[in-house]
């Protein structure tokens, strides 16, 4: 069937922040509870944002957090992360896209964003690329902390977006990471796993992929 809306994942598939997030999350954390978040040691590339709070709270700080917590610790990652994508050194955009993007636009494709980043830190991160003009919809970690569901969410905005209905079979994610896959396959669309992230494309192969691909530059089915 004819692909007619494309979602993608952010970080390790449109662009790399430079560490601009894991810095955002040490710092709220260190404000609030005085601790070391140790980000990169609790966390793996794929999890959402609500994920990486409950993660922090469980092993570092030895309890599971409140709700109220939660929200406070987001609220103030978002009032750095502006701050430190501005002055990351390392911001990239992934090969390829910047070509990938206008070209699918052109051909009436739907483009959306699956994406365990809360829907104002993505924004954020967007705009320091200037991508963010390409993507009007999404499912985000905002929207649920389980990647399945919130990939779901992105495929009924893709459908609620079409002018026509769209099925399953007409939408693909594309991501850098075996989760990014197995949301997808869990909502029923079929993924593009690309190397540009920490898995390369044998690991995404064996992950499941229906594309392996080193970049979207490379063999991208639309």
């Amino acid at each position: 069937m004819e692909i007619r809306a494309v979602l993608f994942d952010i970080d390790g598939t449109l662009l790399y922040t430079g560490g601009a997030g894991a810095r955002a999350w040490q710092r709220a954390f260190a404000e609030l509870y005085g601790v070391d978040a140790a980000i990169g040691e609790h966390t793996h590339a794929g999890m959402t944002d609500p994920e990486i709070v409950a993660i922090v709270f469980r092993e570092v700080l030895g309890r599971p957090g409140s709700a109220d917590e939660h929200e406070r610790v987001m609220a103030r990652y978002l009032a750095h992360l502006e701050e430190e994508l501005a002055a990351a050194d390392g911001y990239e955009v992934k090969p390829g896209i910047e070509e990938t993007l206008p070209r699918l636009r052109e051909r009436g494709v739907l483009l959306g964003l699956v994406t365990g980043n809360l829907e104002p830190a993505a924004r954020m991160k967007l705009a320091r690329g200037g991508l963010d003009r390409y993507f009007g919809f999404g499912g985000f970690g905002s929207d649920s902390r389980d990647r399945t569901e919130l990939t779901r969410r992105a495929v009924e905005r893709a459908a609620a977006a079409a002018a026509d209905p769209l099925p399953p079979a007409a939408a693909i994610a594309v991501g850098d990471t075996p989760r990014d896959v197995a949301a997808g396959h869990g909502a029923g669309i079929r993924v593009v796993g690309v190397a540009t992230g920490a898995y390369s494309v044998a690991q995404l192969s064996a992950a499941g992929a229906d594309w392996a691909l080193e970049t979207v530059a490379h063999g991208f089915p639309i």
